[in-house]
């Protein structure tokens, strides 16, 4: 038994961060209900949801990613 110890893998430790929004009453229960229809949980629905976002960008974010000074003015009409 003391062998089975000594081959067994140490687990790699994770740390995780709590991340809390507020929802209306009625988008509470617009979530519930999607997420009973599907057969899933709210967490699982987010986290699919949110994937692309929470998988792509651990390291660096590309710079054409980036909002400028110059896009938010994109729709400003100047008029002479």
């Amino acid at each position: 038994m003391g062998n089975a110890r000594k081959n067994k893998r140490s687990r790699r430790s994770y740390q995780y961060h709590a991340i809390t929004f507020k929802l209306s009453r009625g988008q509470y229960q617009s979530l519930r209900n999607y997420c009973k229809a599907r057969r899933t949980t709210p967490i699982k629905l987010i986290k699919r949801s949110i994937s692309r976002f929470i998988s792509t960008y651990e390291y660096e974010v590309p710079p054409e990613l980036y909002v400028t000074e110059n896009q938010l003015l994109l729709f400003d009409d100047e008029q002479p």
